[in-house]
């Protein structure tokens, strides 16, 4: 078994764990392995130890990483996450070419998004990314300015708006990790109850992975615990 396969089968057991102590199923948790800096051979190597979801932060790197995968694993129904910041003038190849995008902080980027999807894809699953935090220097809805928007973004043709995205500003404290997800996911639930559809919490990295499963999240998105230690990029 290779380091992925192990590492793999280790994050999945620290969901499954977490899931119960929280009383909820491990099926409801989605683990999306984020590959960013990685090759398309670490993804194989993860493909062929059974994961499906991939997340990708910077387009070029992962465009190429797409069409490599297409010619490794032909047969395998890859799922395509873009999870970085996404500015207007590289919304067509997003919308072209992956399955869901978290990190939508705006209208016009939605706009462009539900404009560029090819029909024959069917609808591109949004994710809204909110500044839970209040960080000057992370992107993100503000939790003021979330409600408009995700009602303006929900009317949108050819997008399916599935939930919220947060990254809080990192802590060790359990305590602070709890409060942060806690509070995305009463966020979440207002937004429900004002009669949104919505069915996605993506919320919880390598290092905070049991708050955010804790606090409701449905996708956690794992990166280092998976592939290794990346790089400064």
């Amino acid at each position: 078994m290779s380091s992925i396969a192990k590492n793999l089968q280790y994050v999945q057991h620290q969901i499954a764990a977490g899931a119960e102590r929280a009383g909820r199923a491990p099926s409801s948790i989605q683990l999306l392995a984020v590959s960013k800096t990685f090759g398309a051979e670490a993804v194989r190597e993860a493909v062929l130890a059974g994961q499906q979801a991939f997340g990708e932060n910077y387009l070029q790197e992962a465009l190429e990483k797409i069409g490599a995968m297409k010619a490794l694993a032909p047969d395998e129904r890859l799922q395509w996450h873009f999870i970085g910041p996404l500015q207007s003038n590289k919304t067509r190849p997003v919308a072209e070419h992956f399955d869901w995008v978290h990190s939508v902080e705006r209208e016009k980027i939605a706009r462009r998004l539900s404009e560029q999807r090819p029909p024959e894809l069917g609808p591109l699953n949004i994710c809204l990314q909110v500044n839970i935090s209040g960080e000057a220097s992370k992107s993100g809805l503000s939790p003021q300015e979330l409600p408009q928007v995700a009602a303006q973004v929900a009317q949108l043709p050819n997008i399916r708006l599935r939930g919220l995205m947060a990254i809080p500003e990192p802590t060790d404290d359990v305590a602070r990790q709890h409060a942060a997800f806690a509070a995305v996911h009463t966020l979440y639930q207002a937004l429900r109850a004002d009669g949104l559809a919505l069915d996605t919490l993506s919320m919880g990295m390598s290092s905070d992975l049991e708050a955010a499963v804790a606090e409701g999240a449905t996708i956690v998105r794992i990166g280092s615990a998976i592939f290794g230690a990346r790089g400064a990029a």
